[in-house]
């Protein structure tokens, strides 16, 4: 099956294939989008950032939002309660650092982060939701705004219909819907027929849909399903980055290339370390990839022993040794791409603040729901 596309229109960013990389936490940092651009073109996503560490110069989140000179366009992912605060961390963002996209994040589903009103418990509040979408536009000025959200709290509170039109309304150029609610966090399936009713409902911008795209079919059936301008993949590319060169083959209607076998899935964890330690450092770059090596030998035949000795690789010579002792001529294991890489916790009841269901149109911020530093 084929689907053809025109490129997704974000203003003035033109993203073909329609492919946007998920922000993720402690993922998708510099090294991580430069390695999947090497795979195909697509819009590629920092690590969420919070407006109130942004607007107080915290020196990990002013770290989390470095560009490599090469990317084309500078997106990062900003989550925010208060809009005030949120019109200064789009001024910085824009004016200091010169970003050309903004994701604002409404999604969300750390119990930390709702109990307090925030993420996905925030678009409850729609007065306030509305506010947080103008006041980042406004300050965005020509740079797009776009927004990504949630199903809703649980199955009887969903907002994701209100939430698309308000942000529609106010001025986003773009909606992105993960599909599953808060209360599910990452189990069970995606519920691709929320896609089509947000689709339904958004008709003056695209409508991405997100949630269960683990192979290249899959985002071609999620368009035919539900009629969406593009899709949003995020733990279907973890320790795959070859699936966006999947997606861009899928989109233009040409034949895949077979996955890569233990050899090529080698290689490929050595550019993406070597990649980290350039960004980061030998030290920190090989404990950042540590959390990698899971899931790119995800399926494969490795042993015990291979997987833990990778869990602990201490420096740029342990990683080699390991990569050595493996044997290249592996294929890639039947099935393994629709293995879950990443979260797979819930369903888990969601918290939220007292009362916070029956004041809907409260426009006042929630308190110490947004932490003065970024990060999972």
């Amino acid at each position: 099956m084929t689907w053809a596309l025109p490129p997704l229109k974000l203003g003035p960013i033109a993203v073909d294939p329609p492919v946007v990389l998920a922000p993720m936490a402690g993922v998708t940092n510099v090294a991580f989008r430069r390695l999947c651009r090497t795979y195909g073109a697509g819009l590629y996503v920092s690590e969420m950032v919070t407006a109130r560490a942004l607007v107080e110069g915290n020196a990990k989140t002013m770290g989390m939002v470095t560009f490599g000179d090469d990317e084309p366009v500078r997106s990062v992912q900003l989550y925010g309660v208060d809009p005030g605060v949120i019109s200064e961390a789009v001024r910085r963002l824009v004016d200091d650092i010169g970003v050309d996209h903004i994701d604002l994040n409404f999604g969300c589903p750390a119990a930390k982060v709702t109990r307090r009103g925030g993420g996905a418990a925030l678009p409850v509040h729609r007065t306030l939701l509305r506010h947080i979408i103008a006041a980042t536009v406004k300050g965005a000025g020509s740079v797009p705004v776009t927004t990504k959200f949630r199903v809703g709290v649980d199955d009887t509170h969903t907002t994701y219909l209100e939430t698309g039109r308000i942000a529609e309304g106010e001025g986003a150029v773009a909606v992105a819907l993960h599909a599953r609610t808060a209360e599910q966090l990452y189990s069970g399936s995606a519920d691709w027929q929320a896609i089509a009713e947000l689709k339904e409902a958004v008709t003056t911008i695209p409508v991405l849909g997100n949630g269960d795209i683990w192979e290249a079919s899959d985002a071609l059936a999620m368009v035919a399903a539900t009629g969406c301008d593009g899709v949003v993949v995020g733990r279907g590319c973890l320790g795959r980055p070859w699936l966006f060169r999947d997606l861009a083959d899928a989109f233009a209607g040409r034949p895949l290339v077979d996955p890569p076998d233990l050899g090529e899935v080698a290689r490929i964890m050595h550019t993406h370390a070597s990649f980290l330690r350039e960004t980061f450092g030998d030290e920190h770059g090989i404990r950042q990839f540590r959390k990698h090596t899971s899931w790119y030998l995800t399926g494969f035949p490795v042993g015990p022993e291979v997987r833990r000795a990778m869990a602990t690789i201490a420096s740029p010579d342990d990683l080699a040794r390991i990569l050595e002792r493996l044997d290249g001529a592996v294929p890639f294991p039947a099935g393994a791409s629709r293995m879950a890489r990443g979260h797979t916790n819930g369903p888990r009841p969601v918290h939220l603040p007292a009362g916070w269901l029956e004041t809907i149109d409260d426009p006042t911020p929630p308190e110490g729901a947004e932490e003065p530093v970024s990060g999972g």
